[in-house]
C-alpha cells in the first residue's frame, strides 16, 4: 500500500503542470492537448475583454448622447438656478394672460424706446398673433439717442437682437440681467465694438437698459417661461423713440437718420403682421422677412459683409408694409411742411430716466426721456413701481466717451431755436448768465481756474451743467393706428406696480391705478448743486453705488 501511495505522486505532479511530454492520451501528445486548451482560454478571454471593452464603449457613446440631448435642458435648469431666478409670474400678470388668450410659456418678444423710456413686453395669443401684454417704464438708460458704436461710449444700443436662454444671466451683480447680444453681425460689419451690454436691474446704467430690480424679476421670469414652453430664443427690438411721422419729423436732422429709416423697416414689419419678423443681414444692412425665389431650390444664404443673395418677401407681407409706408411718408411730409420743429441734437445730456422715477429723485430729471404722443400708461404722481436705490444716478452733464464726445453730439442748434414750453424738462438748471463787468476779479479769477460751480456726480468724470432742453409747444397728434388691432392696444394699458420695501426676494409690483397727468413743476429741476470740488479732480463716489461695483459681467 505505502507503495501504490508514492506511485501516485506522478499523478498529482501531472494535476499541478499537466500532461508530461512523454505521456500519450488517445494518440495525441499530451502536451499539445494541454497547450491547445490554454490557447482556447486565452482566445475565449480575449473575446470576453473585447466584449466588455464594446460594452463600455457602447455605454459611454449612450451617456454622451444623453449627455447632449440633457444639454438641451440644461440651460432650463441654470435659469432657474437661484431663488431670485426662480421667481413665479404673478398671478395677476397670468390673469392679464388669461383675459389676452395667451398661455403662460407662449412665446414673447421685447420692444423698447429710448425717448419715450419705456419696455414692452409682447406675447404670443392662442392665435399665432403677439398682442401687447405689459408696459414697463425704464428706470435709467445711458448715452444719447442712436446706436452703439464703440465700446465706452456709454451708448445703448439699438436694432434687433436674440436673446438665447444661455444670455439669461440668474448670477448677475445687478440683481437679474439678460445680454441683448450686442453687438450682432451687422454691428460687427461696421466695426463696432462693445460687449456686456445688459437689461438689469438696479437701476443705474453704463451703456446698459436699467430698470427696478422687481420690474426685471417679473420680465426674467416672462422670458424663463417662454423658454420652458419651448421658445428657443426671443426677439430684443431697442428703438430711439416710437417710429411714427412725428417722431421721423422732429428727428429729420439727426445723423442717424439712415440708420432709423433702416430699423423702421423692421418695425412696420412687425407692427402690420404682428408676427416675429425674420432678421437677416447683408451688404451691411438689416433684411426682414427675406425668403427663396420662387425658382429657387434652397434658401438664400446671408452674410453681412457680403452681396444679398437672391431673396424676396411675401407678397401679403411686402404690400402692408408698402401701404403703411406710403402713409407714414405722406403724414411726414405735411408736418415738415407745417414746419414741425426739430429735436436739438446736441443736448449735451446723459440718457433718460421715466418720469415716475424721476419725480423721486432727488434732483431727478427725465433727460432726453419725454412722453410719447399718445396718453401716458404712467403718471409722476403715482407710485414707482419697484425699489429705487439710494445710488440712483439721475440724467445730466455732457455726454462723455473715452476719447471724443459722441457723434450725435457733434452737431449743435443754435439755442435761439429752442422754444420754451410749459412741458420744459432740462437735465439740471443752467445757471444764471454771469456779468463778466459787475463780478470782481477774484471772483472772475476763481470762477476761471475751475474753483467753484462744478457739478458733483456719482459718474467717473466730472460734468457741466447742460442748458435746458425744451418740447415744443405744438400739441402731437395720437400715435397712428395702422396695423396694431384696437384690442391690443386698449389692453395694453397694464398698471404699475409698488413694493414698499426692499425685501430679498424681489415681489411683483403692486397695481395701481393711472393718476392724472402731472404738472410740469414735477419735472424741473433744481439749480445744480455747488461743490468746492477742484476743476480736474475726481468727485467722491459712495462706496456703495453702481461705479463702484465691481463686476466682469452685469
Amino acid at each position: 500500500m505505502p507503495e501504490e501511495a508514492g506511485a501516485s505522486k506522478p499523478a498529482s505532479a501531472c494535476d499541478r503542470r499537466g500532461f508530461k511530454d512523454n505521456i500519450l492520451f488517445n494518440g495525441f501528445r499530451a502536451s499539445t492537448l494541454f497547450w491547445g486548451a490554454r490557447f482556447a482560454r486565452w482566445v475565449w478571454s480575449f473575446a470576453l475583454i473585447r466584449r466588455s471593452l464594446v460594452r463600455a464603449l457602447t455605454t459611454s457613446a449612450v451617456l454622451a448622447a444623453g449627455a447632449t440631448l440633457a444639454g438641451c435642458n440644461s440651460d432650463d435648469i441654470s435659469l432657474a438656478s437661484n431663488a431670485k431666478a426662480n421667481q413665479p409670474v404673478p398671478a395677476k400678470l397670468i390673469a392679464q394672460m388669461d383675459a389676452k388668450n395667451m398661455d403662460l410659456q407662449s412665446p414673447i418678444l421685447v420692444r423698447l424706446f429710448k425717448q419715450e423710456a419705456e419696455l414692452e413686453v409682447w406675447k404670443q395669443d392662442r392665435t399665432g398673433r403677439f398682442a401687447l401684454l405689459k408696459t414697463y417704464p425704464i428706470c435709467r438708460w445711458s448715452g444719447d439717442l442712436g446706436p452703439k458704436v464703440r465700446e465706452g461710449d456709454r451708448q445703448a444700443p439699438e436694432g434687433f437682437y436674440s436673446i438665447s436662454p444661455a444670455q439669461m444671466n440668474p448670477q448677475s451683480a445687478y440683481y437679474l440681467s439678460f445680454n441683448t447680444g450686442y453687438p450682432n453681425a451687422y454691428d460687427r460689419s461696421l466695426g463696432h465694438t462693445g460687449s456686456e451690454l445688459m437689461v438689469h436691474g438696479d437701476c443705474s446704467s453704463r451703456g446698459c437698459y436699467a430698470m427696478t430690480d422687481e420690474q426685471i424679476a417679473e420680465i426674467y421670469s416672462l422670458g424663463r417661461e417662454s423658454f420652458f414652453g419651448g421658445q428657443k430664443s426671443f426677439q430684443f427690438q431697442a428703438y430711439p423713440f416710437h417710429m411714427t411721422a412725428l417722431n421721423m419729423a422732429r428727428h429729420r436732422n439727426s445723423p442717424h437718420m439712415a440708420f432709423w429709416k433702416m430699423i423702421k423697416e423692421g418695425n412696420d414689419h412687425f407692427e402690420v403682421t404682428l408676427q416675429e419678423p425674420k432678421v437677416d443681414f447683408c451688404e451691411k444692412k438689416y433684411v426682414f422677412d427675406a425668403v427663396k425665389p420662387p425658382d429657387a431650390k434652397r434658401d438664400p444664404v446671408f452674410e453681412a459683409s457680403a452681396k444679398c443673395p437672391a431673396y424676396v418677401v411675401p407678397d401679403e407681407v411686402a404690400d402692408a408694409v408698402r401701404e403703411k409706408q406710403q402713409a407714414d411718408d405722406a403724414e411726414f411730409a405735411k408736418l415738415v411742411a407745417k414746419g414741425t420743429p426739430v429735436a436739438q441734437i446736441n443736448t449735451g445730456i446723459d440718457g433718460g430716466m421715466h418720469r415716475v422715477f424721476a419725480a423721486r429723485v432727488p434732483n431727478g430729471n427725465t433727460g432726453l426721456s419725454e412722453a410719447g404722443p399718445g396718453p401716458s400708461l404712467f403718471a409722476a404722481t403715482e407710485k414707482a413701481p419697484g425699489t429705487i436705490p439710494d445710488t440712483v444716478n439721475p440724467p445730466r452733464g455732457p455726454v462723455t466717451s473715452p476719447s471724443e464726445p459722441l457723434t450725435a453730439s457733434l452737431s449743435t442748434t443754435s439755442p435761439s431755436t429752442a422754444t420754451s414750453s410749459s412741458s420744459t424738462r432740462v437735465a439740471a438748471a443752467a445757471p444764471a448768465a454771469q456779468n463778466a463787468e459787475s463780478e470782481g476779479f477774484f471772483s472772475s479769477l476763481a470762477r476761471k481756474v475751475g474753483l467753484g460751480g462744478a457739478s458733483a456726480d456719482t459718474t467717473a468724470t466730472t460734468q457741466q451743467p447742460a442748458p435746458a432742453r425744451s418740447k415744443t409747444a405744438d400739441a402731437k397728434p395720437p400715435h397712428p393706428d395702422t396695423s396694431i388691432p384696437k384690442a391690443s392696444k386698449e389692453s395694453s394699458k397694464s398698471e404699475t406696480k409698488q413694493a414698499s420695501t426692499r425685501p430679498p426676494l424681489k415681489p411683483a409690483v403692486t397695481d395701481t391705478a393711472v393718476a392724472s397727468a402731472p404738472t410740469a413743476a414735477a419735472f424741473a429741476a433744481p439749480a445744480a448743486p455747488q461743490t468746492s470740488l477742484v476743476a480736474g479732480a475726481q468727485p467722491i463716489v459712495p462706496a456703495n453705488s453702481f461705479d463702484s461695483r465691481f463686476s466682469a459681467a452685469k
